[in-house]
């Protein structure tokens, strides 16, 4: 089996929408940092689980420098973004997103 770990830092803001009043419902911004893992038994044509620059294109391309509320079709908590971006590469298994020093999400397939 072989795994890929691609670790981004990306910039963006977003606002929650929650069921109770919290500061996080006024639009705030992180520096986030997303550990993306692939894996797969075997190589595709290139040798490869998957590019690391496809897996940077799907989440740093559409991330970085932008308000999450206008991207993500959901609420953008930190577990909802994990889901989302595992779901935009095929052979993520893992997510870990991190929003601060002390909070950090981790999303797996079953």
């Amino acid at each position: 089996m072989y795994t890929v770990i691609k670790r981004m830092e990306i910039s963006a803001s977003h606002s929650l929408k929650l069921s109770y009043r919290s500061k996080c419902e006024n639009l705030h911004g992180h520096n986030w940092i997303i550990t993306v893992y692939c894996r797969s038994a075997v190589l595709n044509e290139d040798g490869m689980v998957v590019d690391f620059t496809h897996i940077k294109e799907a989440v740093m391309g559409r991330l970085d420098h932008r308000n999450l509320n206008e991207i993500i079709p959901f609420n953008p908590t930190a577990e909802n973004m994990a889901h989302w971006v595992c779901e935009q590469i095929p052979t993520c298994f893992k997510v870990e997103v991190r929003e601060s020093e002390g909070n950090t999400v981790i999303y797996e397939k079953d």
